[in-house]
């Protein structure tokens, strides 16, 4: 929800709204009128102006235990959005300003000598004491009291009104009422140093320099028409090699000065008391208590890689004022505050988590070709796209697309692809997606309808739901199977008419065996949810219910081991023979194999549990049996949970030498999910979230992946696949919306050529008109 203030006359009452207003007597005890801002950097000095303006009859005091001009770092960047929610608010503020912004538009990364430039961005920044002396006169004038030099008083919640704790990363106050707010605070895994140089450079800097120890990089931006803010970042363990952490900070900043002499055209660095830190996440479940309220840092972080806390703070501070202003008591305002800003933060903060888990992990990327490298690291958070960058600069990405190997004008998505002896005709796949739609294991017209229909849809590879390997594998009564020759007829008939009538599209299937998550009731009765009767026995690496309340398995024998290898192996000669082009070994989402690997389900003593090894022990013993009589031309992929979300399970450092011992027995593909192992998993859900693991395993283990997860857009495939995060894009949910998604993707781009093709009899509707593509306004990106 974007928020703005609307105007009033300097000394007037003012209201915020962006609708109808209802302001508030003077003696309304629900409105704040004696207010203690805690913490003077942008965010306090900016909410206290604008609580000042909007009632010049508050008393509001501000709070701040430094100078007037101690402040950590030099530049401040924000977005065209701040700006316009300022304008709106206080446009003396956003006069000032606009009088110091230093504006340019391009980008330029630095790799190993070569230098790529993406322009038509549009950044503004300035200095942040220059931003402190704005906000500190405009308090000032407005008549707020600056207290510098002096701590906040312990009791200003009984002294006040409202409290607005704005005290920072380390804040004071959060940590007093932690048993209220539940912070989790993160440190993640590079050091980093803010420092400056006195010159501008002429556009935003990523700059990587490959040292003896390791790699770094540098961030940098002009802030001032003599001055550039400049980051130096590197992982903890490069920082130590290096010896950064015998150095004091004369001996760093020569140090980092001389790596990136080049960049910084052999000018010295200076800093402002800077020192080395690691970052940290801040967390909070609540953000207010009472009258007391967090705002900025204090309540949030967002990793410097993608913009500014500033930006947050600043933000933060338009919607708590025009939330006063809105409601009718202060409980209500501090709600509505919270429900309003918590969105738009943890959207920010899940793209700054993945950038900085990108630039913690820069090392994996360091051998893609320069452009690639580029157009990767631009896309590195999800928020900037291939289609936001082709609007703004489209030689860039028509570069990086040659260079990609897409023929002039294909999205990079209708690219083949090879797995052995399949060529897919783009890099689309319809995922697995369990329908509890078989009676008795066979696939019926339900069946033949779904997946026919999904392969006229033009993706480059269908693939089945899991198909269980035996009865008491299923997950459900409604599950498909392989394990009897009425089934297999039934699959023949969906492959025949997959090769007939959809010739371009491959069909895969998926074996699996449901372990202890099996004897359920259909999803839409009840997911994971025991049957009520009916029940077949389970089996699991280990005698573990998946719920407290779900039925216990019995732990396989030696001898059950045999028997289950068997029973994928008869399903997989089943499958080669009914005509399937792929097969996938299901040892994902807690199923039978997956709870052979992760320690959470396998709490075995004998050879198949305890070390790593051990818990891959029977998968790879079924990969192997399988790979044995599945044909040889004919790819055979594995499905992972590259994590368990959960403490002590898999983890993505795991994942990657599961998918490396699996690539060494001959796996052509690893399709990289997440979770589903453990009932009391903590996903951490959001766009593409799965696929910065796929990314890694691909990276790392040196195997081509299938990504997952909320992949959700064609643009999003055009991104991950230029990137080189992953070789294919699985898509579910938008499949189950558009059975023809790949087609209409192909249309919505205005693409005809190869890769994708539409039947003969769906023709007419290729040539829909397009509308509102290529005059629609330009999106303002987020670094």
């Amino acid at each position: 929800m974007e928020r703005t203030i609307v105007n009033v006359p300097e000394g007037a009452r003012g209201t915020a709204r962006s609708t109808t207003t209802n302001p508030h007597p003077h003696n309304d005890p629900s409105h704040p009128l004696r207010v203690a801002v805690i913490g003077g950097g942008p965010g306090g000095l900016y909410a206290a102006a604008l609580l000042k303006r909007l009632d010049p009859s508050r008393d509001i005091t501000v709070w701040e235990r430094n100078a007037p001009d101690d402040t950590f770092g030099f530049g401040v960047v924000l977005s065209d959005e701040t700006l316009g929610g300022i304008e709106h608010a206080d446009p003396q503020v956003y006069e000032a300003l606009q009088r110091d912004f230093i504006r340019w538009d391009d980008i330029d990364i630095t790799h190993r000598n070569t230098r790529h430039t993406s322009g038509g961005h549009g950044f503004a920044a300035l200095g942040r004491k220059r931003l402190l002396e704005i906000l500190h006169t405009r308090c000032r004038d407005l008549g707020v009291a600056l207290r510098f030099h002096t701590e906040a008083p312990k009791d200003l919640p009984g002294t006040h009104d409202l409290v607005i704790a704005a005290d920072g990363i380390h804040s004071t106050t959060r940590e007093t009422y932690a048993d209220v707010f539940h912070p989790r605070v993160t440190a993640h895994h590079c050091r980093y140093i803010w420092l400056a140089t006195d010159f501008p450079f002429d556009s935003f800097r990523f700059d990587i320099a490959e040292t003896e120890h390791g790699v770094m990089q540098l961030h940098g931006y002009p802030y001032a028409p003599d001055a550039s803010t400049v980051i130096i970042e590197m992982r903890e363990e490069v920082w130590q090699r290096a010896g950064f952490d015998a150095l004091d900070e004369t001996e760093s900043i020569e140090r980092c000065g001389k790596i990136f002499a080049e960049t910084l055209r052999g000018r010295p660095l200076r800093s402002n008391n800077s020192a080395w830190t690691t970052f940290r996440t801040v967390v909070n479940d609540r953000w207010s208590h009472g009258n007391l309220v967090l705002l900025g840092d204090a309540a949030h972080t967002a990793h410097f890689s993608i913009g500014s806390g500033t930006k947050l703070a600043v933000e933060d501070a338009l919607a708590l004022a025009a939330c006063l202003e809105e409601r009718d008591s202060l409980e209500e305002a501090l709600a509505a505050y919270e429900e309003e800003r918590r969105p738009v933060v943890s959207s920010t903060q899940r793209a700054a988590r993945a950038s900085l888990e990108w630039f913690e992990n820069l090392g994996l990327y360091l051998d893609q070709p320069p452009r690639q490298f580029a157009f990767n690291l631009l896309t590195r958070s999800r928020r900037v796209t291939h289609d936001n960058l082709r609007l703004r600069d489209p030689d860039f990405t028509e570069a990086v697309e040659r260079e990609f190997g897409c023929p002039p004008g294909t999205p990079p998505m209708f690219t083949p692809f090879r797995l052995r002896g399949l060529t897919l005709r783009n890099r689309v796949v319809v995922s697995p997606m369990d329908m509890y739609s078989a009676a008795d294991g066979v696939p019926g017209d339900f069946h033949l309808v779904h997946l026919g229909a999904r392969a006229l849809g033009g993706a480059g590879l269908v693939m089945t739901e899991m198909v269980c390997v035996s009865e008491e594998g299923r997950i459900t009564p409604g599950c498909a199977g392989l394990y009897t020759g009425r089934q297999a007829e039934a699959w023949r008939r969906i492959t025949d008419f997959v090769h007939a009538q959809a010739p371009g599209t491959a069909i895969g299937v998926q074996l699996g065996h449901s372990g202890r998550k099996g004897s359920t009731k259909l999803m839409w009765e009840g997911m994971d949810e025991p049957l009520q009767d009916g029940n077949w026995p389970l089996v699991a690496a280990s005698a573990l219910p998946y719920k407290p309340y779900s039925q216990t398995p019995r732990a396989l024998s030696r001898a059950q081991l045999t028997d289950i290898r068997e029973q994928f192996t008869a399903a997989a000669g089943r499958a080669a023979r009914v005509g399937f082009d792929l097969l996938e070994l299901h040892c994902a989402h807690g199923y039978l194999l997956s709870g052979f690997l992760s320690p959470l389900t396998n709490r075995r003593t004998d050879a198949y549990g305890g070390s790593p090894e051990k818990r891959l022990r029977f998968p790879l013993e079924v990969f192997d049996a399988v790979r044995n009589v599945w044909p040889g031309e004919r790819p055979l992929t594995v499905r992972i949970s590259a994590t368990d979300w959960a403490e002590g399970g898999t983890t993505a450092e795991d994942a990657v030498e599961i998918a490396r011992a699996f690539a060494a027995h001959g796996a052509d593909a690893i399709d990289v999910s997440t979770g589903q192992v453990v009932a009391d998993e903590r996903p951490e859900y959001g766009r593409s979230y799965q696929t910065p693991f796929a990314d890694r395993i691909r990276r790392a283990a040196g195997v081509p992946v299938i990504a997952v997860g909320a992949i959700s857009s064609w643009d999003d495939v055009n991104s991950l696949i230029l990137a080189g995060r992953t070789d294919l894009c699985a898509l579910a949910r938008p499949h189950l919306y558009d059975p023809h998604w790949t087609l209409h993707a192909a249309a919505e781009q205005g693409y005809t050529g190869p890769g994708v093709d539409w039947p003969a009899p769906y023709r007419a509707g290729s040539r829909r008109p397009q509308t509102g593509r290529t005059d629609a306004p330009k999106p303002r990106l987020t670094i």
